[in-house]
């Protein structure tokens, strides 16, 4: 092989590396995150709609017990609650409305365990699985509702508690 066929076979094979591993690289997003009010996050100014699950709307619902007060959805507020830090989201895919869909964790304050924030909102209530999402959630969603969780309890949101 001439030299300079080879010199260009290299080059094309440290681009395409460097493609290839800048790529892998956008597929994670890892930072501090808000909380959307549809529970939804918003991560690095991107808007990341949570893998697997359908948040339905519960109206917004006020936490008065702590200052300053926070409104919400029930699913935002719950998100609210356990995220204290930075969220890691493995972005499944994307949206036509260039929001993405992630599959999202944290690191849960026990022992170094990693908490699944799809999988909180099914097992408090606060989400559905969707008809495609993994048999874990899906099973989740099913404890939850026997277990009268969220919004498989009675419904408190459509009477005194709603304020939009």
């Amino acid at each position: 092989m001439p030299w300079q066929a080879f010199k260009i076979l290299v080059c094309s094979v440290l681009v395409l590396t460097a493609l290839f591993s800048s790529s892998l690289k956008a597929r994670e997003i890892s930072s501090y995150a808000l909380i959307n009010d549809d529970g939804s996050l918003r991560i690095q100014g991107k808007t990341i709609h949570l893998y697997g699950i359908h948040i339905p709307k519960t109206g917004k619902y006020c936490q008065t017990n702590i200052s300053p007060v926070v409104c919400g959805s029930r699913a935002a507020l719950a998100l609210e609650f356990i995220i204290k830090g930075f969220v890691r989201c493995e972005i499944i895919e994307k949206n036509s409305d260039g929001s993405l869909v992630g599959l999202c964790w944290l690191k849960a304050t026990n022992f170094n365990e990693v908490e699944d924030l799809s999988a909180y909102l099914l097992e408090h209530g606060w989400a559905v699985a969707l008809p495609d999402a993994p048999i874990e959630y899906q099973t989740l969603e099913k404890i939850s509702r026997l277990r009268g969780s969220g919004i498989w309890g009675f419904q408190i949101d459509n009477r005194t508690l709603r304020t939009n």
